[in-house]
């Protein structure tokens, strides 16, 4: 096996990773990721006890107890590329040892839950209510970037993508990955199941359109009546197909879990989107916790 080299994995003075600055003794196996650098300390509040409190960039890190399950909050930022930063270097952590840079032989699996918020495309999803993300499905591209082999449902479900919504591909090769089974049946009453649409970027990707002119300005219509199976969308935003994807690749239980802060189809916006992270908080947190 190859020592992976300065360059590709860096690890600071203190022995940290570079991006995130969080030490392989400071990190729990079960992490709550969230996009807003503000939210760690809105999450880690509900913490009997908190170990380490860390912060670098964008990238705060909080990692204490809840009871006796020992959990870690981190903020990733907004988008997926950011994702690729915080996934790799929280595998890295995991699952490479910093003192040979050898990938360890026996893998840890992560527990990897997010905490976010996001935007209906159904109108039997309202604001103030909550989503869990059976599947993400990525415009996104960058699972593209990774080599992997897609398994018939997911590769199906993306193909059904394409043809349902007449997606140019030539802007984006859409691509699908189901979230941990056994993470989402945590999440049972209260919160709405459906497909997670994660976009590149919050205008155009996500169909809003201020002074520029769209390039497909049906998709978002068209997201709304897709269906695959028993499955349909539920709502879109900008991380959850790049942490089920590379999760899956790397062999960890991803979950995404989203309140809903506005509806696309009936152009509403949460009147208090706080107090709706608030509810999603408390009540994700329950349900993980819960024995």
């Amino acid at each position: 096996m190859q020592q992976i080299a300065e360059s590709e994995l860096i690890i600071n003075n203190r022995g940290a990773v570079y991006h995130l600055d969080v030490r392989p003794e400071e990190l729990a196996d079960t992490i709550i990721v969230v996009g807003d650098p503000g939210r760690v300390e809105r999450v880690s509040a509900h913490f009997d006890k908190i170990d380490y409190r860390l912060s670098h960039r964008e990238f705060n890190t909080h990692t204490g107890y809840i009871g006796n399950q020992h959990i870690s909050v981190i903020s990733t930022g907004i988008g997926p590329d950011n994702i690729d930063i915080v996934f790799n270097e929280l595998d890295a952590l995991a699952n490479i040892d910093f003192g040979t840079r050898m990938i360890r032989e026996k893998l840890t699996k992560l527990n990897i839950i997010r905490f976010g918020t996001s935007g209906s495309l159904q109108a039997d999803i309202p604001v103030d209510s909550m989503v869990a993300s059976t599947h993400g499905l990525g415009l996104d591209n960058l699972l593209n970037f990774y080599k992997y082999e897609k398994t018939a449902d997911d590769k199906a479900m993306a193909d059904a993508f394409v043809s349902q919504t007449k997606l140019d591909t030539t802007i984006t090769n859409p691509y699908a990955f189901s979230g941990s089974e056994k993470l989402l049946q945590k999440f049972g009453t209260g919160f709405h199941k459906g497909i997670t649409v994660t976009c590149p970027g919050f205008f155009g990707p996500q169909g809003r359109v201020l002074r520029l002119a769209l390039s497909s300005p049906e998709l978002v219509d068209r997201l709304t009546h897709f269906s695959f199976n028993d499955h349909r969308i539920t709502n879109f935003e900008m991380e959850t197909s790049a942490i089920f994807g590379l999760g899956k690749l790397m062999g960890h239980e991803c979950m995404s879990i989203n309140a809903i802060i506005a509806n696309r189809v009936v152009k509403e916006f949460s009147k208090d989107s706080e107090a709706a992270v608030e509810k999603l908080i408390k009540k994700a947190l329950e349900a993980l916790t819960a024995s």
